[in-house]
């Protein structure tokens, strides 16, 4: 009978309250006059409290408002509150990020899961329902951080959030899924672009295309654009922006860079985090977060991009970062001075993520050469003591995880540390200072690694150890609302995500971010209706960056319907008016073959920014750094060893065609991820324009004039490989350029456009 009258009592008072009641998909929205809008699902057992007339969801079900609940509290006493609350199981929950999630689950590799035992195909099941796996992660290890990948439609990803919030809703302490993404805004080159068209999601350079721009204030713009964007498809933090300075041209992740340059790095950082991270008006919370803020945790601290021999640290054989040019501190600007420096007011990334390399001799407290997210010295002394960085930290993916061999993408990368169990390398990373693990789904370690603080500091500090990230973890999540309202109006999402002001912005990004190299006679612009030929391109089997196999093909590299509606075009090169070639910068690998090893080497090969046979005269004897348990030697030298780049038909490519085309114009169209060397067809081209992943039509309206090109180069071109064996791996602006047979030098800032050399203040500004 008591609890009867409780709940009459509660239903009167929700028919006084000041608040608005509506429905919509399952969802209850609850509108107070005065402050949060709430939504929650029926179905979870959460009730609303009114107090005051002012309506709360009473998440913990305990029939009282607490602290955590009270959305009129800032978001770090909420947090502290419900840190206090939480278990110890349901803090290493917290400090959980999963592994990767395709909507709906893959059948096999990386992203694959199934619905009630059986694959998604046999399943009966829709794209948006949660497979067993994460209902698994969710209720048993108490996960809240989700990293989804692809995705059926905006819709289905708009479905599936509502499912998850539900599910944690209804358990627990009513903690709501924080759900992130890797960068989702590049373009498929072969889409065509129509003014007042929408799509699945707007398209952007990538970027080093953004950095061409030299425009902080465009970066900002896409900031916003995707934030909201990914608020719609129920995505609240970013695993972005990616701004170690790209010092060695190497590195196959330079094109996730913002380049080489430090000071241009740090200013789209800074325009990026505040784009991504500000709310305004009656979006905002409090201190510039809200309903439309995304989180950005920005990678990698303390800088990845001076990988010896430019490898790359996913994989043991890159695990080093090496300092020959004494450039370690400059690694940190577009930290410091860029994502810890906003100009908006949430003033600081909320998110950190070191990188998974060892940042060779550089922890000069305790001379410990071991992954970034293990070294305390550079999380706990440097991130959190000098430079004050109190945001969540979070490894990258898989680092506790075991090696299994030198070269695999998915194995664990425990750099460092592979004599350690699991546990004791998730304890370490805690003493460290970290406060999450990524692609970790399992909390059992962390428990482990619980136990043996106690061991070592005692209960009640190993506690408050915990709590301190717990707190981090959760202010997150508060000040983006979720809490309040976790949940989407799957209309809103199909009318924002990808809508065509979204979609212009985007293109109109791509048109800026190219970058004109060569002009040779005033070939550009194009005049439009004129016959073209367009040689096939052959690209081989291979593996990419995830190792997965890529079959070989030949055919056009580009969308000759698109090319059709700006000339004519022909397959015999004698009927050509001029010749169009569309061609990547060189692909050599990763500068590691396991069959070297077999041949009785150590598996190691240059990394070449060549087309051709490149042998590596001039590479180190003795390399800086070395040393693995699977490894019985520490020279990782790679001197007078040949590689050929995987793609040098594309060298060929331009060969024939400048030889069929008889002296007639040729335009070299190339995608770059990386610098690469010019001197081995530039003499054969009269005009060369440089992508950064756009859309072939954006190519094609730069070639006919519709637009000028403005794009400057966000990385120095090397004049050739000796001169990349010879600059430091840290150092940035150390090569020597090529100089093309118009006398130009294509170094960090230069561009062209119709007049010739772009002179304005964005390179003096960054110089």
């Amino acid at each position: 009978m008591k609890k009867f009258v409780c709940h009459l009592l509660l239903a009167c008072i929700l028919l006084t309250a000041k608040t608005a009641f509506s429905q919509n998909a399952g969802v209850v929205l609850v509108k107070n006059n005065a402050g949060a809008q709430l939504g929650y699902s029926p179905a979870s057992g959460v009730k609303i409290l009114n107090v005051n007339g002012l309506s709360f969801k009473d998440l913990n079900k305990n029939g009282a408002l607490d602290a955590y609940e009270d959305w009129r509290l800032p978001a770090d006493v909420r947090a502290r509150d419900l840190a206090g609350r939480l278990s110890i199981e349901q803090i290493a929950g917290l400090m959980l990020y999963s592994r990767h999630q395709a909507i709906p689950a893959r059948s096999t590799g990386y992203f694959a899961g199934t619905y009630n035992g059986k694959l998604f195909s046999e399943s009966g099941a829709k794209a948006e329902d949660l497979t067993d796996q994460q209902k698994a992660f969710l209720l048993k290890d108490n996960l809240r951080h989700v990293l989804i990948t692809t995705v059926q439609s905006p819709e289905a990803a708009a479905l599936w959030n509502n499912n998850v919030q539900a599910f944690c809703e209804g358990i627990g302490l009513g903690i709501p899924a924080n759900n992130s993404t890797d960068p989702r805004h590049g373009t498929v080159s072969t889409m065509e672009y129509n003014a007042g068209a929408g799509g699945q999601i707007s398209m952007w350079p990538g970027s080093l295309g953004m950095a061409a721009t030299f425009d902080p204030a465009l970066v900002e713009q896409f900031g916003q654009i995707a934030a909201a964007e990914y608020r719609a498809l129920g995505i609240a933090t970013a695993l972005s922006p990616q701004v170690d300075i790209a010092t060695d041209p190497r590195w196959n992740r330079a094109s996730g860079t913002f380049g080489e340059n430090p000071a241009l790095s740090a200013a789209m950082a800074q325009a990026y985090c505040d784009g991504f991270q500000t709310s305004k008006g009656s979006q905002e919370i409090g201190d510039g977060w809200g309903y439309t803020s995304v989180n950005a945790m920005v990678k990698h601290w303390p800088g990845g991009g001076s990988g010896e021999g430019g490898r790359d640290a996913h994989y043991g054989m890159g695990k080093f970062a090496v300092y020959p040019g004494g450039k370690f501190k400059t690694h940190f600007i577009p930290f410091t001075r860029g994502a810890f420096k906003l100009k908006g007011k949430t003033k600081m990334a909320s998110a950190i993520m070191p990188y998974y390399t060892i940042s060779w001799n550089q922890d000069t407290k305790n001379k410990e050469n071991v992954g970034n997210s293990y070294n305390s010295y550079i999380i706990n002394d440097l991130l959190r003591k000098k430079y004050k960085f109190d945001g969540v930290a979070c490894t990258d993916w898989g680092i506790t995880g075991n090696k299994t061999q030198m070269d695999n993408f998915v194995g664990g990368k425990p750099h460092g540390v592979e004599q350690l169990s699991v546990a004791q390398r998730h304890y370490k990373v805690l003493m460290a200072g970290v406060d999450q693990f990524g692609g970790n789904n399992e909390a059992a370690p962390i428990l482990e690694a619980y136990q043996m603080g106690i061991r070592e500091h005692g209960e009640p500090w190993m506690r408050a150890r915990m709590e301190q990230s717990a707190v981090r973890l959760l202010k997150n999540i508060f000040r983006v609302g979720l809490f309040e309202n976790p949940y989407l109006d799957i209309e809103n999402t199909k009318n924002t995500v990808g809508k065509p002001e979204f979609m212009a912005a985007g293109y109109e990004a791509q048109l800026k971010s190219m970058v004109l190299l060569k002009n040779k006679n005033q070939v550009l612009p194009l005049k439009t209706g004129k016959t073209v030929y367009v040689p096939k391109k052959f690209t081989p089997a291979g593996r990419n960056f995830m190792g997965v196999p890529t079959p070989e093909k030949m055919d056009y590299p580009v969308n000759m319907d698109i090319v059709k509606k700006y000339f004519n075009t022909t397959d015999n090169p004698a009927e050509a008016d001029f010749a169009l070639v569309f061609i990547n910068n060189p692909d050599s690998g990763n500068g590691y073959d396991s069959t070297d090893i077999r041949k009785g080497g150590n598996g190691y090969l240059p990394i070449s920014l060549q087309y051709g046979e490149y042998k590596a005269t001039d590479a180190r004897a003795t390399s800086i750094a070395g040393g693995d348990p699977m490894e019985k030697f520490t020279n990782r030298s790679y001197k007078d060893k040949t590689v050929v780049s995987k793609n040098i038909t594309d060298l060929g490519m331009v060969a024939d065609t400048y030889q069929k085309m008889k002296g007639k114009p040729v335009i070299v169209s190339v995608t770059m991820d990386n610098p690469m060397v010019f001197s081995e067809f530039e003499q054969q081209a009269d005009a060369i324009l440089v992508n950064f992943r756009v859309q072939d039509q954006a190519i094609l309206d730069i070639f006919t004039g519709k637009t000028e090109p403005s794009g400057l180069l966000p990385m120095q071109m090397p004049a050739d490989m000796s001169t990349v064996e010879k600059q430091a791996e840290d150092a940035p602006h150390d090569m020597k350029c090529h100089t093309d047979s118009q006398g130009s030098v294509y170094d960090f800032g230069f561009g062209m456009n119709w007049k010739g050399k772009i002179k304005d203040a964005r390179k003096k500004r960054y110089k």
